[in-house]
């Protein structure tokens, strides 16, 4: 398990063998893989469907993700991805 530590209030990421978990001031965003693409050059080590990502975890599942909050949320993804040599694909 690999923990990201972001200063200021942003998301923090966690990587586990099977799922990304965002933890953000008190809310909480658990991400599962995605089929890989079957057109990629290469294969991702996890592929994230932007798509399924409308909502918090629980106890918060009624607040939506906002765009802003996603934009935020995968930039912090693809820079600890890149940080520990991985490969993510968003689609």
């Amino acid at each position: 398990m690999t923990k990201a530590k972001r200063r200021g209030s942003g998301p923090q990421i966690t990587l586990t063998e099977g799922a990304i978990r965002i933890a953000w001031a008190d809310r909480r965003l658990t991400i599962l893989p995605s089929a890989q693409l079957p057109d990629a050059e290469e294969p991702a080590d996890f592929v994230v469907d932007l798509d399924q990502i409308v909502a918090w975890d629980a106890p918060h599942e009624g607040a939506e993700i906002t765009i802003e909050e996603l934009q935020v949320i995968v930039q912090a993804i693809e820079g600890e991805f890149e940080k520990l040599g991985l490969i993510v694909e968003l689609d």
